[in-house]
């Protein structure tokens, strides 16, 4: 089985089908086959109500995940879970008082195994599916399979700087990520080395366009403009301009050997986005070395995963 972030099964024909009748749920529960279903209520006790359609399912707060347990994660991790889709294993179908089947489930199970069976095999430059669940000042925090989390630290998510994850990435937003360091069991990703070279991102652009950007900081000798999220160009001071806004801009000159784009503002004004998909340059399972730098350039900026 491939493991993915919670969410991608549950709209899957093949976990549909197991989840429609009772026999169904019987049979993944004899091939310990891990579902996805939506949680609907986590109860006075933080044991969380799973609708698996065709019976009740109940995770009992210490299989909600794994470290509830031992009391390393906090109950949060569970509250969180409601009206989401989550993983599990069936280990146990019963009746209650009423006669009534309830299947009891454990995330935690599922976790264990994507955790033995996926994370622990990845290597360090491989390139994997991950969802956005979390955004704070210092980087985002993304499911890399079954509700496993890893955190993608703020400067790794691009080349052109930004304040805060939100201006990239929103709650749900699916992506890549690179496995950027693996210590006590736990992963840190990296992003950029997926959004292109400075010349990948260059191509895009000519002499004697004006296009879009975001104003990405006003400094005394000038104002860096982001063309890309891995491509920024400098422009003249100008009083009106700040931090954040949005920016019509001229493009001067592109000099590959400098790795610089010289601007002009032809306005700038204040406008709310939502952040977009990212766009990916790197297709393939595994990066060993990203060079961001023209080879005509004096200066090397370059990521090893080695």
């Amino acid at each position: 089985m491939k493991f993915y972030p919670e969410g991608f099964w549950i709209d899957k024909a093949e976990n549909k089908a197991a989840l429609q009748n009772v026999s169904g749920i019987y049979e993944a529960m004899r091939t310990g086959t891990i579902l996805e279903a939506r949680s609907v209520i986590c109860d006075s006790s933080h044991d969380l109500l799973v609708d698996l359609k065709s019976m009740r399912g109940v995770i009992p707060r210490e299989e909600g995940a794994i470290g509830i347990r031992e009391g390393t994660v906090r109950d949060i991790a569970i509250i969180s879970r409601v009206n989401k889709p989550v993983c599990f294993i069936v280990t146990e179908i019963v009746r209650d008082e009423y006669g009534r089947l309830t299947a009891i489930l454990s995330r935690r199970k599922a976790q264990e195994r994507c955790q033995a069976e996926y994370v622990e095999r990845l290597e360090k430059g491989d390139v994997i599916d991950a969802k956005i669940t979390h955004l704070e000042p210092f980087g985002a925090f993304a499911d890399i399979g079954c509700g496993i989390a890893a955190l993608l630290p703020i400067d790794s998510i691009s080349v052109s700087r930004i304040h805060h994850p939100n201006e990239r990435f929103r709650v749900g937003m699916h992506i890549k990520a690179v496995v950027r360091q693996k210590a006590d069991g736990r992963i840190t990703l990296s992003h950029k080395e997926l959004l292109g070279t400075w010349l990948e991102n260059a191509a895009q652009f000519h002499v004697g366009e004006t296009v879009a950007g975001i104003v990405r900081s006003v400094e005394s000798y000038g104002v860096f403009v982001e063309l890309t999220p891995n491509l920024a160009g400098l422009a003249e001071v100008r009083e009106d301009v700040r931090s954040g806004q949005q920016a019509s801009v001229y493009i001067k000159s592109i000099l590959p050997a400098r790795m610089k784009i010289k601007l002009a503002i032809v306005e700038s004004f204040d406008h709310d986005y939502s952040p977009e998909p990212p766009k990916y340059f790197f297709e393939g399972a595994h990066i060993e070395e990203f060079l961001y730098s023209p080879p005509e350039s004096e200066r090397r900026i370059v990521t090893s995963f080695l």
